[in-house]
C-alpha cells in the first residue's frame, strides 16, 4: 500500500518497473501540469484529477464526481497500466491528490497500487534525480477495469452514519466549523459528522504517521466508517489511512459540495458534532 523512496527507485531499475502516476493536484493551484513539466520522477506521466480522475455534472453532483468505469479505463490505458504491473502514484502535497487516484483505481479493480509515502520531496530528499518536460508510455495500456471494489455511500447513506456518529469529516478545521468556506455553497458539516482533517493523518515531513498512531488517531469512530471532504478528493486520503489503521471506510463522493448544493439538507456549524 506504502513504498518508500528506497523501494521505488529499486524498482524502477527492476526487470518489470512499475507505473509511476504523478497526480499534481491542490485546490486553488491550477498549475499541476506545469508543476510536473518543472520536475518529476523519471517515467513518471501526469494524470489531470480534474479532467481524468472525475466526471462533470450538474452542481448538484457535486465538484469531482466519479467518473464511469469507461472512461477512466481509457485514461487508464493511456497512461499505460497494464495487466500484472504495479502502479505507484504520488503528489507533492503529502499524497492528498494522489489519494485520490490510489481510490479510483483501486475501486476500479487494479489489485496492486500503492502511494509514495512523502511523495516528490520524499524522493528529492533521498537523494533521486528528478527530470523535467513532458513522458508518455511507450505503448498504450491494455487495463481492463471493473467498479464497485471499493464501498460507497449515497447522501442519505451518509445522514445515517452521521446519527450513529461513524461519519468522519476530513476537511480542514476550520471548514468543518463553517469559519471558512472558500468554494461551496454552505459553511459548516453534515450534523453529527466528526471532524478528523486529513492533516492528521501525516508526519511532519509529509509521510504518513504510523498505523499504531493513526489507531489511536480514528479509535473514537469505529469500525463501520464512511468519509467525506469538499469534493470527495482528501477524503480518499482518510480513507487511505484509515485502511493502514486496519480499518475499511466507505468514500461519499459527493461530499460537502453535493450536501452543501441542496437546500433540505441540514447543515451544523461549530466545533462538536451538531
Amino acid at each position: 500500500m506504502i513504498l518508500s523512496p528506497g523501494r521505488l527507485n529499486a524498482a524502477l531499475h527492476s526487470a518489470v518497473p512499475p507505473v509511476v502516476l504523478d497526480v499534481r493536484w491542490a485546490l486553488g493551484d491550477p498549475d499541476g501540469h506545469r508543476h510536473y513539466l518543472d520536475a518529476h520522477i523519471p517515467g513518471a506521466v501526469f494524470v489531470d484529477l480534474d479532467t481524468e480522475l472525475a466526471a462533470h455534472g450538474e452542481p448538484e453532483d457535486g465538484r469531482h464526481p466519479l467518473p464511469t468505469v469507461e472512461t477512466l479505463q481509457a485514461a487508464a490505458r493511456r497512461w499505460g497500466l497494464r495487466a500484472g504491473i504495479p502502479v505507484v502514484v504520488y503528489d507533492n502535497t503529502g499524497n492528498l491528490a494522489a489519494a485520490r487516484a490510489w481510490w479510483l483505481l483501486t475501486w476500479a479493480g487494479v489489485a496492486d497500487v500503492t502511494l509514495l509515502d512523502g511523495g516528490l520531496s520524499a524522493w528529492i530528499g533521498a537523494g533521486n534525480e528528478t527530470v523535467s518536460g513532458e513522458q508518455t508510455p511507450s505503448e498504450p495500456g491494455d487495463i481492463v477495469l471493473t467498479g464497485g471494489h471499493l464501498p460507497t455511500v449515497t447522501a442519505d447513506d451518509a445522514a445515517v452514519q452521521a446519527d450513529s456518529g461513524t461519519l468522519i469529516d476530513a476537511r480542514a478545521a476550520e471548514r468543518y466549523s463553517g469559519a471558512a468556506e472558500p468554494i461551496d455553497p454552505r459553511a459548516g458539516h453534515i450534523p453529527g459528522a466528526v471532524s478528523l482533517p486529513t492533516a492528521g493523518n501525516l508526519d511532519s515531513d509529509g509521510t504518513f504517521l504510523p498505523a499504531e498512531v493513526l489507531r489511536d488517531r480514528f479509535s473514537e469512530v469505529g469500525h463501520d466508517v464512511a468519509v467525506y471532504c469538499g469534493s470527495g478528493v482528501t477524503a480518499a486520503h482518510e480513507i487511505f489511512a484509515l485502511k493502514l489503521a486496519g480499518i475499511d471506510a466507505a468514500l461519499y463522493p459527493g461530499s460537502w459540495s453535493q450536501w452543501s448544493t441542496d437546500p433540505a439538507r441540514p447543515v451544523a456549524t461549530g466545533t462538536s458534532p451538531r
